[in-house]
């Protein structure tokens, strides 16, 4: 080799270790040596958090986003808390929430940019506008949205983290097309027994001997007896007025109770969700590389669903564990059993039919099928000429064959309708269907006589109260025997549509995920509607078991036992409130749940079928106290929970 060629090969290998760094430290071409950028989060403070300046991260990035579809973040989050990534455009800060499947493992996840462009796409309820799944991990959508141009930089942010957690991002690139999730970590997400695999708790089982121990000492404590005052419907038995062999409301004392029916005064202390083998299915599993996400797959034939191929269930390969082949009989039994120690006497929204069916406990029914699914945003086409007739056959069909049945408490006519707030994009987005249904015809019909913000509502309005109107005259046709237990607003709604309930309804009922019940709010609805009040769902969660924190955030478990005292307790002291459903019975799904991709760690029971023991203890107590409460003997309980956060949007800080 003369001298120019070994000065050209230098500088041949000179560029080349250049250009390596540069897809090093740019692209992340080596997982192992390319540049982090991370976010130590502070948890004394509020809000927690950091920008970079996307140029350091990728200087090839551009700044117009208007093109592209995805951005693909390769990141690490130490926790299953929820965090915010947002970007800073020339119209403003833009930022989502987001948890991660796999706390602790380095994922690549792919975000959709519309979530940033636009409004969520219209769906029947608030959790499937809310929520959007994705293979690695999940979305809620929220807060500003605009266009993408002149993006700079991004942000990082939590609201009140828990245990000092740290974030890591390794490379971000944009996408026309979607580049897909992946998990990158070596050790399998999910273990043997369903529960995360990547990080480690003080209560997790580490072999099935040591889950056994568990289950017989929880089958020994059953077996103790508990005293609550408690009819056979659940109702209390030093407080008796008139019975009719139903369930019924009636004020006492200026206080609304709910009447069993054997005539006793009833409060309802009821849980979502009440099912056996909840909480750990793992799902998309089509998408998702099975032997990089599961420890172990369960044998043949056990928590395989036939319906969802894509999916297995470890909470019934522990109930298979737990009781062997009777397991499907045995854990419903288990269930009666935990409500009867606990004091829950309501079976409430969304649990299973054969645990209803036992007859052992009171319950409430959804009605289903009213034409909600075909609707826009939930609202039903009441325009149709078969309308009346499809809601007479879907009511028929649930309400006939529980009509004289005397566990039951009442129905719900539907659940956290998307469209409240939202009448004009109703409207606007009834005027783009493609199809010209009915309701499409009826709105042009009426805004032909003048369009404004002021008349669309009044349609949408109009619309809505036929709906409930035609419903309830179709239970009572095929029902008179049992309460209508109102809509689960999941936000109050103004007075106009509390007046045309107060017509309709048994009872009001709404979802309120707070630290605290509402009670500003409580008073309105009674002011308003003179009706009894139901809460349908609220809940706490934390993060040590791999799951997101709920939509209230306490800072471990033992606070979730307080959360769920403090609020339940300070609930029944409003002399309206009648009823309250825990959400949920078990954990959610650690890799989300199928249809929206929620993770929730708000359940009474885990995934391997253990109770959490400060939720259970704290059921008790507030079930032996409740009609003290409500009748004003004592004082609610009133220890607020350390480290409680509402889900509200969190302010524009970052290290306060």
């Amino acid at each position: 080799m003369n001298k120019a060629q070994s000065n050209f090969r230098k500088k041949l290998l000179s560029s080349m270790a250049i250009l390596t760094m540069a897809c090093i430290s740019f692209l992340g071409c080596d997982e192992s040596e390319s540049k982090t950028f991370k976010v130590d989060f502070d948890s004394t403070k509020t809000v927690s958090g950091e920008k970079f300046a996307l140029r350091d991260i990728n200087p090839e990035l551009e700044s117009d986003w208007s093109d592209y579809n995805y951005v693909l973040l390769e990141m690490m989050m130490s926790t299953p808390q929820r965090f915010q990534i947002g970007f800073t455009t020339d119209s403003g800060y833009n930022d989502l929430r987001v948890m991660s499947y796999a706390p602790g493992g380095w994922i690549k996840l792919a975000i959709p940019l519309r979530f940033y462009r636009q409004l969520p796409d219209a769906a029947n309820d608030i959790a499937g506008t809310m929520n959007k799944p994705r293979y690695a991990g999940w979305f809620n959508l929220g807060g500003v949205r605009g266009p993408l141009k002149g993006v700079d930089s991004i942000g990082i942010r939590i609201h009140a983290p828990i245990g000092n957690p740290y974030f890591e991002l390794r490379s971000i690139s944009l996408h026309k097309e979607d580049p897909g999730d992946e998990y990158l970590g070596e050790t399998p997400v999910v273990d043997e027994f369903g529960q995360s695999n990547l990080l480690d708790f003080d209560e997790k089982i580490k072999s099935l001997d040591q889950l056994e121990t568990a289950w017989t000492t929880e089958e020994a404590s059953l077996s103790e007896q508990e005293d609550f005052n408690y009819s056979k419907y659940g109702g209390y038995l030093n407080a008796k007025v008139e019975a009719t062999g139903f369930f019924r409301t009636q004020k006492v004392n200026g206080k609304w109770w709910f009447v069993d029916p054997e005539g006793y005064q009833f409060l309802s202390l009821g849980v979502d969700c009440i099912a056996p083998g909840n909480g750990g299915q793992v799902n998309r599993l089509d998408k998702r590389d099975r032997s990089s996400f599961l420890k172990t797959l369960p044998p043949e034939g056990i928590g395989y669903d036939p319906d969802h191929p894509n999916s297995v269930s470890f909470g019934t390969w522990n109930l298979q564990r737990r009781f062997g082949d009777e397991y499907p009989a045995k854990s419903r039994e288990m269930i009666i059993d935990r409500m009867s120690n606990w004091g829950i006497n309501t079976i409430a929204n969304w649990s299973s039919k054969k645990v209803i069916d036992m007859n052992q406990k009171p319950f409430t029914l959804q009605l289903s099928r009213l034409g909600i699914n075909e609707g826009v945003m939930g609202l039903a086409d009441v325009y149709a000429p078969d309308f009346q007739r499809k809601t007479e056959e879907a009511v028929k069909k649930t309400v006939f064959p529980y009509k004289d049945n005397k566990w039951l408490i009442g129905y719900f006519t539907s659940n956290e309708p998307s469209w409240l707030g939202q009448e004009s994009r109703l409207c606007d987005l009834i005027l783009a269907e493609d199809e010209d249904k009915p309701i499409k015809q009826a709105l042009v019909n009426y805004l032909a006589e003048g369009d404004t913000p002021e008349r669309r509502k009044a349609f949408i309005f109009d619309t809505f109260k036929t709906f409930l109107q035609t419903v309830e005259a179709s239970v009572r046709k095929y029902d008179p025997n049992h309460l209508t237990l109102g809509i689960r607003f999941g936000e109050v709604p103004e007075d106009e549509i509390l007046n045309i309930c107060k017509g309709v309804f048994d009872v009001f009922s709404f979802n309120a995920y707070e630290v605290v019940p509402p009670r500003e709010t409580m008073d309105r609805i009674s002011e308003v509607t003179g009706l009894p009040m139901l809460i349908g769902e609220y809940h706490s969660g934390t993060v040590n078991r791999g799951m997101a924190q709920a939509l209230v955030q306490v800072k471990n478990q033992e606070e979730r036992g307080v959360a769920y005292r403090h609020y339940t307790e300070q609930a029944f002291n409003h002399p309206g409130l009648i009823g309250v459903a825990y959400f949920q019975w078990a954990d959610q799904d650690l890799t989300g749940r199928r249809y929206d991709g929620e993770n929730y760690n708000c359940g009474i029971v885990d995934v391997t079928d253990r109770p959490y023991p400060h939720m259970v203890e704290a059921i008790k107590k507030t079930a032996k106290r409740l009609y003290d409460v409500h009748t004003e003997k004592v004082e609610p309980y009133n220890q607020k929970p350390l480290g409680a956060t509402g889900y509200e949007l969190i302010p524009y800080l970052w290290n306060e």
